[in-house]
C-alpha cells in the first residue's frame, strides 16, 4: 500500500528520518517496521506566524518495496558518434541539456565553448579573486557550465509551462547532486559541488559520441539565403551544420555586436540593474526566524522582497544565504558583482542583488543604437563603477544608511568580497533614477523585514548582469530565428530564460524542435 500525507513538524523532528518516521507511523496508526520506504516529495520551512515549522509532504510505502524507477541513475544513451550533428554554441545549462536531448534522439551534439573546461576555469577564477586578473573568455560568466556553475547553482524556477523540471533535477542527481534538490522548496546545489557535476555531464555527452571544443569563441556565422550552414571561431575553425543552437549566455556582448553588424534581428529587452546588499547572516536569521541566536536545525534564512517605487519594480534577485559576493566582470575597466553560496551555506554573510527594472523609455539617450540601448546602459554604469574605485576589481561600496542619506561612509562593514571594497558615493556613481528608487525601497523593505534597513549592511556596485538586455528574435512556434532558418536562439543570452532550470528547459525545447524536424 502507498499513501501520501503531509506533516507539520518542529525543525528538530524534521531533521532526522527516525523522528519523522515515528511521526508518520503515529499518524497512520502503524508500527514503524511496516514503513518500508519514505519518499519525500516536498520540504519547506514555514516561519510566517512566529512559530517555526517544517512542512513535509511524503509518499509512504507500507509493507511494499518501492519500484526501481525511484532509484535515480544515469540514462543509457545511444552512441551518436556517426549520427547527423547539431552545433551548440555555449556549454551552459541551455547548451548541456540541449546536448543530452539531442543524444536521446540520435543526433550528435558538437558543443563550441568560448571558455575553458571547468577545472581550468577554476584557476582563472582564483586569479580573478586573488590578483584581479580578468580572462575575458574564462571567468564567473564564461566557461564550461555557464554563469551558474560558480555563482550558486540555485534551481528554483516558475518556468514549468514548457518543460519537466523534475527530469532536469533528476539529471543533476544522477550526475552527483544531492537528492535533496528533488524535494526542497528552493533547491540549491552549491558552487563547491557544481564543477564535479558539470564534469560528469560532459563525460556522459562525450561517452555517447558528442564533442566539446573549448577555448573557441565564435566570431562568424555561415549564412546563405537566410539559412545557416555553420559557425566559425577565433582560431579559424569552421563547424558545419544546418542547425545551430545559440546558447551563449547573458554576457556574450560580442555576439550581440556581431548580430547588429550583420543586420540580424535583435530587440531591446527590459532588464534590471542596481547593487548587491550584504548583511550579517545572523541578522537575517533573527529577522526571519523571529529570534536571535543559533538555529541548528534550520537552513540559513533567505528572503524575497519586491516593491513598486515610482512606477518601477524594485526587487531582490539571486539571494545567497550564507554566501559570498564575487567579481563578475568580463573585461577590464568594468566592475560587476554577483553572489554565490556553497552547498552548506555556512558563510557568516547573506547577500542579494537589489535591482530596479529598466525599460526602453528610460534609455532615450541611447535611441541611436535602439536594440542595444540596454547593453550600452549596462556598459556605461559598469565603467562608471570602475572609475569610482582605487584599482582593478575593488568594488565601490557604501553603508545602506549612508546611501539613503547621500553621504560617503567613513568606514565599511566587514565584507565577504575577496578583492576588497573602498568607500565611494554610490549615490553619485549610479543613475539617479536607480538611486532614488533604491533609497525608497530599502525603507519599505524594512517594514516587511524589520531590521533590514541598517548601517550593518554594505551596498556594493554594480549588480548589472541580472539578465540579458537584448532579445534575439525567434518564431514562437518553430523557435528558429525569425530571419534565419536553422538558427535557434536559446536560454538567457537570447532573452528566453532566467536561471539554470529555465535555461535547461529552453535548451531541451530547441533540441526537440530539431529532432522533430530531422532536417539536417
Amino acid at each position: 500500500m502507498i499513501k501520501e500525507l503531509e506533516l507539520v513538524l518542529s525543525p528538530h523532528d524534521a531533521s532526522d528520518e527516525s523522528f519523522y518516521r515515528q511521526a508518520i507511523a503515529n499518524q497512520l496508526h502503524l508500527a514503524t517496521n511496516d514503513i518500508t520506504y519514505i519518499r519525500l516529495l516536498k520540504r519547506s520551512v514555514d516561519a510566517r506566524k512566529g512559530k517555526i515549522n517544517v512542512r513535509l509532504k511524503a509518499e509512504i510505502f507500507i509493507n511494499e518495496t518501492p519500484p526501481d524507477e525511484l532509484k535515480i541513475s544515469r540514462k543509457n544513451y545511444p552512441d551518436v558518434s556517426r549520427q547527423p550533428q547539431v552545433i551548440i554554441v555555449g556549454a551552459g545549462p541551455a547548451g548541456l541539456f540541449a546536448a543530452l536531448a539531442l543524444i536521446e534522439n540520435n543526433f550528435k551534439p558538437v558543443i563550441v565553448e568560448r571558455g575553458k573546461e571547468v577545472s581550468a576555469r577554476k584557476l582563472d577564477i582564483a586569479k580573478l579573486n586573488r590578483n584581479q586578473i580578468i580572462n575575458p573568455d574564462s571567468n564567473y560568466c564564461f566557461g564550461e557550465g555557464g554563469a551558474g556553475t560558480f555563482s550558486d547553482g540555485k534551481l528554483y524556477t516558475r518556468s514549468t509551462k514548457h518543460g519537466n523540471v523534475e527530469d532536469i533535477l533528476k539529471t543533476f542527481v544522477a550526475h552527483g547532486a544531492s537528492p535533496e534538490i528533488l524535494y526542497d522548496a528552493h533547491p540549491h546545489i552549491g558552487s563547491d559541488k557544481l564543477p564535479a557535476i558539470i564534469t560528469a555531464i560532459r563525460k556522459t555527452i562525450t561517452d555517447a559520441g558528442g564533442e566539446f571544443h573549448f577555448n573557441s569563441r565564435i566570431t562568424g556565422f555561415d549564412i546563405k539565403n537566410n539559412q545557416i550552414y555553420g559557425v566559425s571561431d577565433a582560431n579559424g575553425n569552421a563547424y558545419k551544420s544546418k542547425n545551430v543552437i545559440l546558447a551563449t549566455g547573458h554576457s556574450a556582448r560580442d555576439i550581440f555586436e556581431l548580430f547588429q553588424h550583420e543586420k540580424i534581428y535583435l530587440e531591446f529587452k527590459p532588464f534590471a540593474l542596481g547593487i548587491r546588499v550584504e548583511h550579517p547572516q545572523a541578522l537575517i536569521d533573527s529577522i526571519q526566524y523571529h529570534s536571535a541566536g543559533n538555529h541548528p536545525h534550520l537552513p540559513a534564512a533567505t528572503y524575497q522582497l519586491v516593491e513598486q517605487v515610482d512606477g518601477r519594480g524594485v526587487f531582490s534577485f539571486c539571494m545567497c544565504p550564507g554566501g559570498i559576493i564575487v567579481p563578475a566582470a568580463t573585461d577590464k575597466e568594468q566592475v560587476v558583482v554577483n553572489g554565490m553560496s556553497n552547498s552548506h551555506r555556512n558563510s557568516p554573510f547573506a547577500n542579494a542583488g537589489i535591482v530596479v527594472t529598466v525599460e526602453e523609455k528610460d534609455l532615450m539617450q541611447y535611441r541611436t543604437d535602439e536594440a542595444l540601448a540596454g547593453l550600452r546602459f549596462q556598459e556605461e554604469v559598469e565603467r562608471t563603477a570602475f572609475a569610482g574605485v582605487v584599482s582593478g576589481q575593488i568594488a565601490p561600496a557604501q553603508r545602506m544608511t549612508d546611501f539613503t542619506s547621500r553621504k560617503i561612509s567613513k568606514s565599511l562593514a566587514t565584507t565577504s568580497y575577496h578583492p576588497g571594497v573602498c568607500s565611494a558615493p554610490l549615490h553619485e556613481l549610479l543613475p539617479q533614477g536607480i538611486v532614488q528608487r533604491l533609497a525608497k525601497a530599502f525603507r519599505e523593505f524594512d517594514k516587511k523585514m524589520h531590521g533590514f534597513y541598517t548601517a550593518e549592511a554594505n551596498l556594493l556596485a554594480v549588480e548589472s548582469r541580472t539578465s540579458s538586455p537584448v532579445r534575439i528574435l525567434r518564431d514562437k512556434e518553430s523557435l528558429q530565428h525569425v530571419q534565419i532558418k536553422g538558427l535557434y536562439p536559446c536560454g538567457e543570452g537570447a532573452g528566453y530564460a532566467g536561471g539554470i532550470v529555465s535555461s535547461a528547459i529552453d535548451g531541451i525545447r530547441c533540441a526537440m524542435m530539431i529532432t522533430g524536424e530531422r532536417s539536417l
